[in-house]
């Protein structure tokens, strides 16, 4: 009965003074409203920035000759297709593909004048291990590596510079180094690697084994192998790198590695990201228990004559402090539920504006900002309260 009593006068008091009471809540809902915003945005491009790196590639590893020490570098020493071979056969069912990769370049006659251009040579598993992703026509199949048939595929960028588009680039023929290629498809990355990855934005892709006649020397750079477990990438590289080694004399070198620590550095850096921004907002939310405390103590020294009319009617101290509690509590809840609307609304609707875009809101930062407005209305409701309730009657009645 006393709380409901309670909360009857807490809203009354509050209604009496509708302009103070908006702008002491408006603290609470920009603080909460900054704390889902501030989680939603770490959230968002924490998995913004693995899905660019997991998109890649899924579990892979990628190796390359890197050099060799004491001596001078010898073509023996370079990765080469039966090396490829040898992971495939000794990994089995560990892995899902291995491939490699020869690269050349060729000067093709585009736009009326003579430029180079990267030629690179791969297999049938290239387009799965490095997410590739088919635009028009079809990709190398096993029969094209096999039966060294003169068949090339174009980047995205290239085919639409030759050809003006990817579907118009299938079935033409393009000469690379003195022979005729049929263009049997078009392609680009999944994610943009932005030429720091063996593909340029203009690269022409044929057969292995068409390209090895055209390349100096066998070297496969790099190879690259997916894991069929994420569990397992740790132990794979290191078993692809004692294959590299045991198959190669002594001294040479092999840079084999995997996304795992880049992905491992990504979420590491999200992380503190994400405990720096909540840290920001959380004084946002300091701020606004400070101006609820400091509004509290001038509701209390404006009531103290009401507070001596309560308690000289038979109102015990401990009423007169949950009454200000409640007031506080009322304060604190309602911005804090406002700003957790507005903090959602926002990231919701960005969805009506742009297409095929999820944002995801945690549940837990809702949960947070929901608690710490209650903590804030407690705590900092206290210092008023418990003033209030330890007024004299006496001198709260002359109090003018």
């Amino acid at each position: 009965m006393f709380l409901r009593e309670a909360l009857k006068f807490s809203l009354g008091a509050l209604r009496a003074n509708p302009a103070r009471s908006v702008l002491t809540a408006l603290g609470m809902v920009i603080g909460n409203a900054s704390v889902i915003l501030v989680v939603t945005i770490s959230l968002t491009s924490r998995d913004y920035i693995l899905e660019q790196i997991q998109g890649i590639g899924s579990n892979m590893i990628f190796a390359y000759y890197e050099a060799a020490q004491g001596t001078a570098t010898s073509a023996a020493d370079y990765i080469q297709m039966a090396d490829v071979q040898a992971v495939r056969s000794q990994l089995g069912d560990r892995i899902l593909a291995a491939t490699g990769v020869m690269t050349t370049f060729d000067r093709i006659r585009l736009d009326g004048r003579e430029e180079d251009l990267k030629v690179i040579g791969s297999d049938e598993h290239y387009r799965n291990v490095r997410n590739l992703v088919l635009l028009a026509g079809r990709f190398l199949d096993a029969s094209d590596v096999e039966l060294r048939q003169k068949v090339a595929l174009l980047t995205e960028q290239l085919a639409a510079r030759l050809y003006g588009s990817q579907a118009a680039a299938v079935g033409q023929v393009v000469k690379v180094h003195g022979l005729q290629f049929t263009v049997i498809g078009t392609f680009k990355e999944r994610v943009e690697s932005f030429g720091q990855s063996e593909l340029a934005r203009e690269t022409i892709l044929i057969p292995i084994s068409v390209l090895r006649y055209f390349a100096a020397e066998e070297r496969i750079d790099p190879m690259y192998v997916q894991v069929r477990s994420p569990d397992d990438v740790g132990a794979v590289t290191a078993h692809v790198r004692a294959i590299l080694e045991s198959r190669h004399r002594p001294g040479a070198l092999y840079r084999v590695e995997n996304l795992t620590a880049i992905l491992d550095a990504a979420r590491n850096i999200a992380t503190i990201l994400s405990l720096v921004l909540v840290m920001v907002s959380a004084i946002a939310l300091l701020i606004s228990g400070i101006g609820i405390m400091n509004i509290m103590l001038v509701t209390v020294t404006e009531r103290t004559r009401e507070i001596g009319v309560r308690m000289a009617v038979g109102a015990s101290r401990r009423e007169v402090l949950q009454q200000f509690l409640v007031e506080a509590m009322i304060l604190s809840l309602s911005g804090g539920l406002l700003g957790i609307v507005v903090g959602v609304a926002i990231p919701a609707s960005v969805r009506l504006f742009v297409d095929n875009v999820e944002i995801p809101i945690s549940m837990l930062s809702i949960a947070i900002a929901l608690a710490v407005s209650s903590a804030v209305g407690l705590i900092f409701g206290m210092l008023p309260a418990s003033r209030a309730a330890r007024l004299n009657p006496t001198e709260a009645l002359r109090y003018e």
